[in-house]
């Protein structure tokens, strides 16, 4: 038998046993990390940081998922032919030699194996073609197993990319915790807390920071005001301050010393659960880009400016939602009675839906983590000289584009979002602990429960008061056994009678 296509048959059964258990402990080494640490957050009440886990679970399985169809159906895909003029077009590399096939740009293993030896794939050899004179394979073992490799990376560093994230944004909002303690020691304060005062507008540190000065009334500039405000003190006190107090008046009333920052904290870790998934439409994107990586067309480079612009956008819009709160105010009152008060709404955001922020964040993270999931597989798979990677000056800014994205998106716009989205017309389920939320879920359930069995007894009790009308048929057949019964009871009394 050739080398390379030794099977089973004739393979040492150590030497199968042995890679069994290696990968049936990895495996389980795994398998038993996830439960541990599921375990860890239910034991800490960290249940949105356990749905994320639950989610990333999911995303595994469904990476064993697609592993298991390339694998299954590697063969039948081999076996499917194209002529050679087709496969010679929009090749990712160009083709610079008379007998390079569709896959060409597929051949090469993994550099840095010791030895120089290249490593051999589980699969066939790519060589072997099967098709007629004139076609040759769409896709080559060689070429789907490294499709295989690139998804699984591309998971993997999506999902740590966006706990990273997550990760150093909730960091950074932490650090707005002596805010929250300082104005509820201010709040339990007898001196601080005497009667309500008059605060004049123009002179509250919010108005002068988000409404006064240059440019800051003016439509244009406001919006220019706000695409540099995003790269310097996203959020200082007095925004906190009066976002706050703007929520806590709106949602909560009647519960002025309601810990906001807690309450934001628990928000930002159930969209964290959102945010770590892949969903279709990313996937979407994938195979969209996957299609444009034609030689020349550069688009790798090009595509790097997408998570870049719509980071810039999400961050300038989040900015002016705040610059438009103040200018409601300032433009309404000149002085009002007690704290300044914002008026959270809808109305300020795309399509009066905050939630779209949480889908624009999510993409651009997904991209991000895409294009440098890209470099870092081609530069290991192919090397650094490979015609995918492309030439060091596109490389080079794609590199600190995506270092870029990543570090602004955990420094500001995370932050922005966490408070920001918070000035809807709506509150998030987060605002009730844990426990309240599964309280207020089981008398949902209950209040339901009850509520058709009320309307099953009440529809009883009016079929029993008021019987339906019996069709014809059912009454001739009633009456039918009557009469019978009726008759076999005469017929015994008069044998009765003849007896006696």
């Amino acid at each position: 038998m050739a080398e390379g296509k030794t099977t089973l048959e004739y393979t040492p059964t150590w030497v199968v046993a042995a890679v069994c258990s290696v990968i049936v402990l990895i495996s389980l080494i795994v398998e038993r990390t996830l439960h541990y640490l599921g375990k860890l957050l239910k034991r800490k009440h960290q249940k949105p940081l356990f749905e994320a886990l639950q989610k990333i679970k999911e995303e595994l399985m469904l990476l064993g998922f697609i592993s298991l169809l390339l694998t299954v159906l590697q063969g039948r895909i081999n076996k499917i032919c194209i002529s050679k003029a087709l496969s010679k077009k929009m090749l990712p590399c160009k083709d610079e030699t008379k007998e390079t096939t569709t896959t060409a740009h597929f051949q090469t293993f993994f550099s840095f194996v010791p030895g120089g030896i290249s490593r051999r794939l589980l699969a066939e050899d790519s060589s072997a073609n099967s098709c007629p004179e004139g076609k040759v394979p769409m896709l080559s073992t060689t070429a789907l197993h490294h499709l295989h490799i690139f998804i699984f990376v591309l998971a993997c560093v999506h999902v740590v990319f966006c706990a990273l994230t997550i990760l150093f944004g909730s960091a950074q909002i932490r650090q707005w915790k002596h805010w929250e303690d300082s104005i509820s020691k201010k709040e339990q304060d007898p001196e601080q807390a005497q009667g309500p005062k008059l605060t004049h507008v123009q002179d509250h540190d919010f108005i002068k920071s988000r409404y006064l000065g240059f440019g800051k009334n003016s439509y244009i500039l406001g919006w220019v005001h706000s695409f540099f405000k995003q790269f310097y003190a996203s959020v200082t006190r007095s925004d906190y301050t009066t976002l706050r107090l703007g929520f806590i008046m709106t949602h909560c009333r009647g519960n002025l010393k309601f810990n906001f920052h807690k309450y934001m904290m628990r928000a930002l870790e159930a969209d964290f659960k959102k945010v770590v998934g892949i969903s279709w439409y990313l996937w979407l994107f994938v195979v969209i880009f996957l299609f444009l990586n034609i030689s020349g067309w550069h688009a790798y480079f090009w595509i790097a400016f997408v998570p870049f612009i719509l980071l810039l956008a999400v961050g300038t819009k989040l900015e002016h939602v705040i610059i438009q709160l103040a200018h409601e105010v300032a433009e309404k009152h000149v002085a009002v009675q007690g704290d300044l008060v914002v008026r959270p709404s809808d109305d300020h955001f795309w399509f009066n839906k905050p939630k779209i922020v949480l889908i624009l964040i999510h993409i651009i993270l997904f991209q991000n983590s895409f294009e440098l999931a890209f470099f870092f597989w081609i530069w290991v798979q192919y090397g650094f000289d490979s015609c995918i990677m492309g030439q060091v000056g596109y490389i080079i800014p794609r590199l600190v584009i995506g270092a870029f994205v990543q570090f602004l998106c955990s420094y500001s716009t995370l932050p922005l979002y966490a408070i920001v989205t918070q000035m809807g017309s709506s509150f998030n389920r987060a605002i009730f602990e844990e426990y309240i939320q599964e309280g207020l879920v089981g008398w949902a359930k209950q209040a339901k429960k009850k509520t058709v069995l009320r309307k099953a007894a009440n529809e009883s009790s009016h079929n029993q008061a008021n019987p339906r009308e019996e069709s014809p048929l059912i009454q001739m057949a009633k009456a039918g056994s009557k009469e019978t019964v009726m008759g076999e009871s005469k017929s015994g009394e008069i044998a009765h009678g003849t007896v006696s």
